[in-house]
């Protein structure tokens, strides 16, 4: 299986900071103190963004202005990785993200990725809102100086192309911007795509000027940046059911008071409960508002979706194969999704 590591370099020199600051940690006093926090993310007017509204709301009825919560969304903060990079470091105290695109500073988070592990946006809900696994899930990256606040349902993952791709042979040789994960490369090289990694902000131009032909993406992120403009063409391929973080680094969280870290525990767990169906219906309405601008959707047959399916567990099989840390948290996972499933 091929490895992926174009892009690692910056984050892996970030982690060297990490490890170093962690180290301070139990030091870290008033010198980590701030009054500021800043919530970034790549996306606009999705489920991502209207966390950070709530959480924002959220905050101020719990502390008042002792801390000024700040939203830039648009990549406003610079591109993902330097997102990444800037809550790993601490110059930027949070980041808003789907899972996927931190797969670099942690492989457990492929974990969430696995294609066709969750059915629909109600198992994802039902997991990651359970109270064990929800703890679990919130420290688990401590290690990685990050901390989990925030854990929502954004939109199943559909690819977009400039042109109709209607069966299986359509994809071969297309050039589609991915994730920065296995989970999503991997998957497509054996679709007989080549998968390119891009910032967001990137993509446009790309495929203006046929340096890609499309890219993975939630329909709600495809509607919010006008993509139909573009390329109109989405494939229903229900890859899986991309999962959006908030991390905020841990030695900034761990400097603040406990009042201060209690309400943004409960700000983020809050802003979830109420952004939960919102970003549901926000799915149906960003299909509705492709439909109506011009976009088309489209279909695989019946027996090439099944094969479709096949191919994206057998990959994601060989891709996890001799990752027992992530394994362990799929299981997790896959317990929890047994438990829900058998009520």
């Amino acid at each position: 299986m091929k490895k992926h590591t174009a892009g690692f370099t910056l984050t892996r020199r970030a982690l060297g900071a990490v490890a170093a600051l962690s180290l301070m940690l139990p030091f870290a006093g008033s010198a980590y103190a701030q009054t500021t926090m800043k919530l970034a993310s790549a996306t606009i007017n999705d489920v991502q963004h209207e966390w950070q509204k709530e959480f924002q709301k959220e905050m101020e009825a719990r502390v008042g202005d002792e801390v000024t919560v700040e939203i830039y969304p648009a990549s406003q903060l610079g591109a993902i990785p330097r997102m990444a990079e800037g809550v790993l470091l601490g110059t930027i105290e949070a980041f808003t993200t789907p899972t996927s695109f931190v797969t670099n500073v942690d492989p457990r988070f492929q974990a969430f990725d696995v294609p066709g592990l969750f059915e629909d946006a109600d198992e994802v809900d039902a997991v990651i809102h359970d109270k064990d696994f929800r703890d679990y899930m919130e420290t688990l990256f401590l290690d990685k100086g990050v901390r989990i606040i925030g854990a929502i349902f954004n939109s199943p993952t559909q690819i977009l192309t400039r042109e109709p791709v209607t069966t299986l042979d359509g994809f071969k040789g297309l050039k589609v911007r991915t994730f920065a994960s296995p989970l999503q490369m991997e998957p497509m090289t054996a679709l007989g795509v080549n998968p390119t990694p891009l910032a967001l902000s990137e993509v446009t131009p790309q495929l203006q000027a046929g340096g890609i032909d499309g890219m993975l993406a939630g329909i709600p992120i495809l509607t919010a940046f006008k993509f139909y403009d573009t390329a109109k063409h989405v494939t229903n391929i229900n890859m899986n059911q991309i999962v959006s973080v908030t991390l905020v680094n841990e030695a900034w969280f761990q400097s603040q008071s406990d009042e201060v870290k209690t309400a943004i525990i409960e700000a983020g767990r809050a802003a979830e409960e109420t952004v939960f169906p919102w970003g549901v219906e926000n799915v149906e309405r960003a299909e509705k508002g492709w439909l109506e601008n011009g976009g088309e959707v489209h279909m695989l047959s019946d027996d090439q979706q099944a094969e479709l399916q096949a191919t994206f567990a057998r990959v994601a099989d060989e891709v996890l194969a001799d990752q027992a840390e992530v394994l362990e948290v799929k299981d997790r996972i896959v317990s929890k999704l047994e438990e829900v499933r058998g009520q």
